[in-house]
């Protein structure tokens, strides 16, 4: 039977065509040119991982759920990469006592995660992953939120664009410890409501906290603050690690002039349990994308499932492509890819020897343009609609006559101006 396959990728995969891969790269390439200048350090692991690092990480049921895996020959359960903080761990763990802490990486690495698609989620996606390990203090915190900034930035956002929510584990856990009483379960469980408040109505928010023991005067003191700044609410308890950190962070940020893209809210938890301290969220403002666009925080004990008794801390955050793709183009910050600066065709006549063209070519390349000889033999009109098409800015003309004459004719697309050029200036013309 003949079939029929489809021309469809896979549910919540895309294909890249040339001017989408000039999209990805330009993007791409302003990541690594901002993190490069702050010296983070570019570094990169397999696709495949034993299933259980991330069993280990997220819980076993988890892993399973949301990762492509499967049993390859030698009986191992493997699993295609999901995230890229287990692997990273990983790699501090395997050469702990060799590297030059601290270390500051990133990566741009392709992820697989089985999900419902749904806008700014897919199951095939690029991530940035930025993480500083062996730093225990604030400045760590605070050189991370700079790349992520330094990033946006670099696109052209400012701080009407975006906005970067920070909280600490550490102050959350004491402050909901003293207002309800509980102890550091209790607590998990009233974050993990916390965490989800903006998913759910507000009668499923106060029935789930009241299901965990909570009275309708503790919730309202949880409520008050989710609308406190920084100040305000680290004075309800100061003597929180947590509230110190907040308080040192929040300092920092004023100081460098970096806190008019951050405020405090007591709202982000970042559902993760490994997160220990810091966490924050970077939240598009436009109304029609007002959503948390990627976030991270402090993981001090992510090592420690490798090595034991390790004590490398560790904070970073993780951004997806699509994600940034669509702040980029909600915000009008994508330029114009099609204008790719001097790139030329050489067009060709049946007259002249193809070795000339050819020569031309690699004298054009030898210059450091960007140029190709037309392929094939159609009629010069056609030549000129692909270079038109193919978004070069000149074509080269050299038919016999002027072959014979020792010149070629060069065209500007873009003004429709012509030049007759001395084959030995050639180069020299596009300066």
């Amino acid at each position: 039977m003949d079939v029929k396959l489809s021309v469809t990728p896979y549910k919540g995969t895309r294909d890249f065509y040339p001017r989408d891969m000039k999209l990805r790269n330009w993007f791409f390439g302003n990541i690594r040119k901002a993190l490069e200048q702050s010296c983070f350090e570019e570094y990169e692991g397999p696709m495949l991982e034993s299933l259980d690092l991330y069993a280990a990480k997220s819980g076993e049921e988890l892993a399973k759920e949301q990762t492509y895996n499967f049993t390859d020959r030698g009986g191992r359960d493997l699993a295609i990469r999901p995230e890229m903080t287990p692997t990273v761990a990983r790699m501090v763990a395997g050469k702990m006592g060799e590297l030059n802490y601290p270390l500051k990486w990133f990566s741009i690495a392709n992820m697989y995660r089985y999900e419902r698609p749904q806008r700014g989620r897919l199951r095939e996606f690029w991530q940035l992953n930025v993480d500083i390990f062996g730093c225990d203090t604030f400045e760590a915190d605070l050189d991370v939120l700079q790349s992520a900034i330094a990033v946006l930035r670099s696109y052209g956002a400012d701080e009407s664009m975006f906005k970067v929510h920070i909280n600490n584990r550490r102050f959350f856990n004491d402050v909901i410890a003293a207002i309800a009483g509980t102890d550091a379960e209790g607590s998990k469980k009233i974050s993990k409501v916390v965490d989800r408040k903006n998913k759910i109505n507000r009668e499923a928010y106060e029935n789930a906290m009241e299901e965990l023991g909570l009275s309708e005067e503790q919730i309202e003191k949880i409520d008050a603050l989710y609308t406190m700044g920084v100040k305000e609410a680290t004075a309800l308890c100061p003597d929180s690690d947590g509230a110190k950190e907040l308080t040192a962070l929040f300092d920092a940020l004023e100081k460098t002039g970096l806190i008019k893209y951050c405020m405090f809210d007591f709202g982000i938890i970042r559902g993760l349990d490994y997160y220990t301290g810091t966490v924050f969220e970077v939240f598009d403002l436009a109304p029609e994308n007002n959503r948390a666009m990627f976030g991270g925080g402090r993981y001090d004990n992510l090592v420690g499932l490798f090595v034991k008794n390790a004590k490398i801390s560790g904070v970073g955050y993780g951004m997806g492509d699509v994600t940034l793709e669509n702040f980029l183009v909600t915000h009008n910050l994508v330029p114009d890819l099609d204008n790719e600066g001097t790139k030329v065709l050489v067009t060709r006549f049946d007259d002249v020897p193809y070795e000339k063209y050819t020569a031309l070519v690699d004298e054009l390349r030898g210059a450091g343009l960007t140029a190709s000889l037309y392929l094939g033999s159609k009629k010069f009109g056609k030549q000129i609609d692909y270079a038109v098409k193919g978004n070069y800015s000149h074509v080269v003309i050299m038919g016999g006559s002027e072959l014979e004459g020792g010149i070629v004719k060069i065209k500007n697309l873009n003004t429709r101006e012509e030049s007759a050029v001395a084959l030995t200036e050639l180069a020299a013309f596009f300066g």
